[in-house]
């Protein structure tokens, strides 16, 4: 079994889900050697999140965004931690709804997606600084 892991930054991204599926496939070029296995991508922060979704049609990514907009408003009355302003509360919500990582076949030394499948950031933020993925592939070298 074969193991490699790289960390990279992502630029900054303004609030909404954004495409870096290219972006973690040109961190770990090393995923062409495994024949069978595993990638893992996890985000280093707790106010944005990591999904697999549509690609196909743009307005997917922006009805994401709008949705979980309304599912997790600002300044809901109840919310205690808002040191880091009204975006503060919903962001760590809205990270813990979709997640902080995920797994990915690799086949061939490829990712093994559905045809419309890419990964995206869930920025969740209004001014956040570039995000840390840590990401990982293992499997067996082909």
């Amino acid at each position: 079994m074969e193991f490699f892991q790289k960390e990279v930054r992502l630029k900054p991204y303004p609030r909404g889900f954004h495409l870096i599926t290219g972006t973690v496939l040109d961190t770990l070029p090393e995923l062409r050697q495994i024949s069978v296995g595993i990638l893992q991508v996890f985000i280093k922060h707790t106010s944005a999140s990591l999904t697999v979704n549509e690609n196909a049609d743009p307005t997917v990514r922006g009805d994401l965004g709008r949705h979980i907009n309304v599912m997790v408003p600002e300044n809901a009355p109840y919310y205690q931690h808002d040191y880091e302003g009204p975006d503060d509360m919903p962001a760590h919500i809205k990270a813990s709804l979709m997640g902080c990582s995920v797994q990915l076949p690799i086949t061939g030394g490829r990712l093994n997606l559905g045809c419309w499948q890419v990964i995206y950031l869930g920025e969740h933020r209004d001014q956040a600084p570039g995000r840390k993925l840590l990401i990982t592939a293992f499997g067996q070298r082909g």
